[in-house]
């Protein structure tokens, strides 16, 4: 691999890492020696501090991550409140009840129930922290199942999912037993 390629496979690594990474890790990574990988860190780190980059490649211990600047956090905080505070939609709400009472649910399980394509939904929410997968059937196809979170009771202030309120039975009554729980 030429120096260049070398430079932008290490820019990748800690690209993609998004936390700190080691020295050693990024060399092994990159098929290169460790000491070569420094210098072209360092260099990567001069480089993003002379220029009007956003970027700063940071030094911690053994380990270099890639962040923001500094003078760019009002920006980055803004932009990502304007992202997190997005209202869910009608959809997305119905989506997180399917899962809520039923998880863990396949995305073919929530099509069935709402009888249209809801996988971009999904996908919505578990970018926002609101559904993870929660493993894989071993049926045919291996389809990932999903469940709520930890960030889907404290957004919606449960301290767990048994806190949610009774479903109402065929006749549309919500029964005073299922409320109030075996006494």
């Amino acid at each position: 691999m030429d120096i260049n390629n070398t430079y932008g496979a290490i820019e990748a690594v800690l690209f993609a890492s998004g936390d700190p990474i080691e020295t050693a890790k990024i060399a092994l990574a990159v098929g290169v020696e460790e000491d070569v990988v420094y210098k072209l860190l360092k260099t990567m780190q001069d480089k993003y501090d002379k220029e009007t980059s956003g970027i700063s490649l940071v030094e911690l211990n053994d380990s270099f991550q890639l962040c923001t600047k500094a003078q760019y956090a009002g920006c980055v905080k803004t932009a990502l409140e304007m992202k997190r505070n997005v209202p869910l939609s009608n959809a997305a709400m119905e989506i997180l009840a399917i899962i809520a009472y039923n998880q863990p649910v396949t995305k073919s399980f929530i099509e069935q129930i709402r009888g249209v394509d809801s996988s971009q939904t999904v996908n919505s929410l578990v970018e926002k922290g609101l559904v993870e997968e929660a493993g894989r059937l071993d049926v045919p196809g291996r389809p990932i199942s999903y469940r709520t979170t930890t960030g889907f009771l404290r957004n919606f202030g449960m301290k767990s999912i048994e806190e949610l309120p009774a479903l109402p039975d065929e006749s549309g009554q919500v029964m005073i037993e299922d409320v109030v729980g075996d006494e």
